[in-house]
């Protein structure tokens, strides 16, 4: 069995993921830590990570990036395997994963369901095969409480596109300010808000008379919570490095 720290442990996905493990065999989160000490829990929960006292083999982060150096000390000083599923990170904070990854095994991902990392890997073939006549557009669609826009999910999106053409595109996201007409080494990605939207992404390959829309619709949290606890068991145990939902994927196959 698998013991979690489980990071962001009061937040509505440290919740889902608390709930999800309670009926695994395989994994238990055995300590917690988040600032709100505001839901009780059968483990303990700690608001000062140094505290933690508890015997972990892997951390699951689902908190905030203003946590993530913290986390990120805590698990190389003690050389604990991390999964970084918080979302809104900076460009220099995930310059610094990559460097504590020389040190202890870390896998982050903007979107820990398995169903969004094979979206992921099938929008790359099919940029490849269509982008010389194809535009492309993402919509990405989620509740009317997320902070962060466009989403973590929707970058990874454009990000796996433009790995698999051979020039870079730009992003382009907010075409009201630009009376120009749409120029072909683009990628426009676009957010709504609303509602309680758990996660909806679509990327359009927009041609001359046909369309492709590759689309995922996540119904509730539950399915990154799954992913996750699949990411923290099978990062017990591995090599320090920086890992992906491709190496779990590749794993399985």
């Amino acid at each position: 069995m698998v013991k979690i720290l489980l990071c962001g442990c009061n937040g509505k996905m440290g919740q889902v993921i608390t709930k999800i493990a309670r009926y695994r065999e395989d994994v238990k989160i055995t300590a917690g830590f988040d600032i709100s000490q505001s839901v009780s829990n059968d483990f303990p929960v700690f608001t000062r990570l140094d505290d933690c006292n508890v015997a972990v083999d892997v951390i699951v982060d689902f908190s905030h990036p203003s946590a993530l150096q913290n986390i990120l000390d805590y698990a190389v000083s003690r050389k604990i395997p991390l999964v970084i599923a918080t979302t809104g990170l900076s460009d220099e904070q995930l310059s610094k994963i990559k460097q504590a990854a020389a040190s202890t095994p870390i896998l982050y991902s903007a979107n820990m369901s398995l169903g969004v990392n094979l979206l992921l890997e099938l929008v790359q073939k099919a940029a490849k095969l269509l982008y010389t006549n194809f535009d492309i557009e993402i919509v990405e669609r989620h509740h009317n409480q997320k902070i962060d826009a466009p989403s973590g999910t929707a970058l990874a999106l454009a990000d796996a596109i433009n790995r698999a053409l051979p020039e870079k595109y730009r992003y382009v996201y907010d075409r009201h300010t630009r009376r120009v007409k749409r120029s072909k080494d683009e990628i426009g990605i676009h957010s709504v808000r609303g509602g309680n939207i758990a996660g909806d992404h679509t990327v359009i390959f927009a041609g001359s008379d046909e369309i492709i829309e590759l689309r995922h619709i996540a119904n509730s949290k539950e399915i990154f919570g799954v992913g996750a606890l699949k990411a923290a068991v099978f990062m017990h145990n591995k090599a320090p490095g920086f890992y992906t939902m491709r190496d779990l994927f590749g794993e399985i196959n």
